[in-house]
């Protein structure tokens, strides 16, 4: 099992910043493919980014690209998301997922999934 848990959420203005974090506990952290989730009301949980076992490659969806960057630390068991330029439309329950697969990962079939930490960003 893995156990993980977000912090960092919170209300900004729009063109602000936050840095939402994810500690992992329970399984060897750099075992995993690490991601972020958002869900905002009334839509579907959608996939902003991920980060390979290593660190060696990342990806973003088209609507985050520029803004967010994630990041991971494999001795603090930790994976972030630095988030810049917030827009209204970033407003969402931002979750963290783990996976051993990233393609599994990146379809949103994620083995775990935290509890989410709400962003929002007002206008």
């Amino acid at each position: 099992q893995v156990q993980l848990v977000e912090s960092g959420g919170g209300l900004v203005q729009a063109g602000g910043s936050l840095r939402l974090s994810c500690a992992a506990s329970g399984r060897t952290f750099s075992g995993f493919v690490m991601g972020w989730f958002r869900q905002a009301p009334g839509k579907e949980r959608e996939f902003v980014a991920t980060i390979t076992w290593s660190g060696g490659s990342t990806y973003y969806a088209d609507s985050v690209k520029g803004r967010f960057t994630i990041s991971r630390d494999n001795v603090k068991n930790t994976v972030y998301l630095q988030m810049n330029s917030l827009k209204p439309e970033d407003t969402a329950v931002y979750y963290c997922a783990a996976d051993y697969s990233l393609s599994q990962l990146s379809r949103g079939r994620c083995d775990y999934w935290g509890q989410g930490t709400q962003v929002t960003v007002s206008s």
